[in-house]
């Protein structure tokens, strides 16, 4: 026996089971999780250019290399899922929500394989990035481009 349930039922079930957002709490949470992502960024910036003396190239190189690090090492935990669902774009926007996407599946599907498993699912979330932030670059270098041969700029 088949049970039909009306639109108005249906739709009044859906608002029920549907959870509700604060936009302004998301913004403040977003705000101040990407700003500690920065902060942190910022003091290993200044370690390294401060106290050990490097450039400041090489200072932006191990920063970026220990965040990758600590937010690697963070999802291999399970940790960085919960700073991402609280902090949205602020914890996913820097490269460390970049190398969570790169993470994620391959700790997700090592069972699988390191062909198959790791292997095809490494760039699920991260092959998108990639390969529209080419395309991008690509067409604003062709822009750039003609820009200067016409005497645009």
């Amino acid at each position: 026996m088949e049970q039909k349930i009306s639109n108005e039922d249906y739709n009044e079930y859906v608002e029920q089971i549907t959870p509700t957002y604060s936009l302004w709490k998301n913004c403040f949470n977003a705000f101040w999780i990407g700003g500690l992502i920065c902060l942190i960024g910022e003091f290993i910036f200044m370690f390294f250019k401060k106290t050990m003396g490097m450039s400041e190239t090489d200072a932006a190189s191990y920063e970026s290399m220990i965040l990758i690090l600590l937010s690697v090492v963070l999802t291999g935990f399970n940790l960085y899922g919960h700073i991402a669902r609280l902090g949205g774009a602020g914890a996913l926007v820097p490269i460390t929500g970049f190398a969570n996407s790169v993470a994620a599946p391959a700790i997700e599907y090592q069972k699988e394989g390191q062909v198959f498993g790791i292997g095809v699912k490494i760039f699920t979330i991260a092959g998108p990035v990639i390969l529209y932030g080419i395309f991008t670059s690509w067409i604003v270098g062709v822009i750039y481009y003609f820009g200067g041969l016409f005497g645009w700029w």
